[in-house]
């Protein structure tokens, strides 16, 4: 952490009033995973074209979040499976400044992401109330029949394309919490590009294409309940399994990789 610490200073910083503009909460992402030991190096060649978010806290922030499904998975199942027009609903504490938020997350037929989100006094193990009324309208499933499933907390840092309306998040020390169980995953980084359009140009991604990073779908919903809920449907993210240990050099050996 120090290390990326001294990376940041030299980025240009941008504020997050001023990043309004590149919320982008319609989207296209991309995602790519990498072994974390390869961030500082990634870092120090976008500072010339990228600014870093930046407030009183510093770059680096920390997200909570908690997710809901149904008691049957659903909502992890029609995901698992990679069908569209899906749903996750969480939700994410800004740790930093306490703020916290209900959000609904919906991927459509034509891979647009869209994000919908009311901000909430605290977290809440029953949705009722206004945070009810709120899923009731956005998600087919109903609020009286989501319960929570996992929590997630991770560090992120967030870079701001100085010409191009792209946003890159850069999420690392990943932590899943659920069903008496808690795994740590501080060897992986996670580089979501965020586009509002597709688009063939991007800095970072030639850069991560450069080191031979090939984007790489990844939820980190899905990898939490495969990792702490034994006897989930899993078989699509057997090969990611294996990717998480090739790039843990041997320490991640969770008991479905073979």
């Amino acid at each position: 952490m120090s290390n990326l610490k001294h990376i940041i200073k030299n980025f240009d910083t941008i504020s997050l009033a001023k990043m309004d503009k590149v919320r982008l909460m319609e989207r296209i992402d991309t995602k790519f995973i990498f072994s974390s030991e390869l961030l500082p190096g990634i870092l120090e060649k976008s500072s010339a074209n990228y600014r870093i978010l930046e407030e009183k806290s510093g770059s680096i922030f920390t997200y909570n979040n908690l997710y809901f499904d149904t008691q049957e998975f659903n909502m992890y199942t029609v995901h698992h499976n990679r069908q569209l027009n899906r749903y996750k609903v969480r939700f994410r504490e800004y740790v930093d400044s306490g703020v916290v938020f209900l959000e609904v997350k919906f991927k459509n037929n034509k891979r647009r992401t869209i994000k919908t989100r009311i901000r909430r006094p605290a977290f809440e193990e029953a949705l009722v109330g206004e945070s009810a009324d709120f899923i009731n309208q956005l998600v087919p499933y109903k609020a009286k029949d989501l319960i929570p499933r996992i929590h997630t907390k991770f560090n992120r840092l967030t870079l701001v394309h100085k010409t191009v309306k792209e946003r890159i998040t850069i999420d690392t020390g990943l932590r899943f919490t659920g069903n008496d169980k808690e795994f740590e995953l501080p060897f992986i980084a996670i580089a979501e590009v965020k586009h509002s359009r597709s688009s063939s140009r991007s800095d970072f991604i030639n850069l991560l294409l450069d080191h031979r990073i090939f984007p790489q779908g990844l939820s980190k919903y899905l990898l939490g309940i495969v990792l702490t809920h034994e006897g989930i449907k899993y078989n699509r993210y057997k090969p990611k399994l294996l990717t998480l240990k090739q790039m843990s050099h041997g320490r991640f050996n969770h008991q479905f990789i073979s």
